[in-house]
C-alpha cells in the first residue's frame, strides 16, 4: 500500500477520535481542529519511522496526546474563558445535546493531563489494554484511575449544574 493511501486510511479511521482527544485537552473546538491537523502532519512526516511495535492507533493517539501537551505547555493557557461562563449561564431546558457535549469536553479540559487522555480514550471505547499501552500504566492502575476520574468529572459537571 502506498504511503498516501495508508495515510488516508489512517486519517479516516482515527481522525474523529483524535479530534475528541484534542477537544478533551483544550475544551475549544477550533483549537482542537488545529491540533488534529498538526497531529496528522506529524503522523505523515513520521510514518516511515513507525516500527510496528505497537498498533497504529496507539502510535497515533500518543502523537496526538504529545502534540496537545506540547501546545498547552507552550501557551500555558488558562481554560477558564468567556465560553465557559456562557455555557454555565444557559438554563437546562435550553441546552441541547451538542451543548451538553461541549460542556462535557469543557469539564474534561479541567482534568489533569493524563486523566484527560485516559477519559477521552474511554469515551472512544478503546479497550483498557490499549489505553494502558498508550498511557504507560498497568491495567489494574488504569481501572482505579478511571473510577477516580469519573468521580472527579461528575463533580466538575455537577458544579456547572449548580450555577
Amino acid at each position: 500500500m502506498r504511503q498516501e493511501e495508508q495515510f488516508t486510511e489512517l486519517y479516516n479511521q482515527y481522525a474523529s477520535g483524535i479530534r475528541k482527544l484534542c477537544l478533551g485537552y483544550t475544551g475549544d473546538a477550533m483549537l482542537a481542529e488545529d491540533l488534529l491537523q498538526e497531529s496528522f502532519v506529524k503522523v505523515w512526516k513520521n510514518m516511515d519511522k513507525f516500527r510496528g511495535d505497537a498498533a497504529w492507533s496507539t502510535w497515533i493517539y500518543r502523537i496526538a496526546a504529545n502534540t496537545c501537551l506540547t501546545h498547552l505547555r507552550k501557551k500555558n493557557e488558562q481554560f477558564v474563558d468567556a465560553d465557559e461562563e456562557r455555557l454555565a449561564m444557559i438554563p437546562d431546558d435550553e441546552r441541547n445535546k451538542e451543548q451538553e457535549v461541549q460542556l462535557l469536553y469543557k469539564c474534561i479540559s479541567k482534568l489533569a493531563e493524563t486523566d484527560r487522555l485516559i477519559i477521552t480514550l474511554v469515551l472512544e471505547d478503546k479497550p483498557y489494554e490499549e489505553i494502558a499501552e498508550i498511557t504507560g500504566i498497568t491495567e489494574n492502575n488504569l481501572r482505579v484511575k478511571i473510577h477516580r476520574i469519573k468521580k472527579q468529572l461528575s463533580e466538575i459537571y455537577n458544579s456547572y449544574e449548580r450555577l
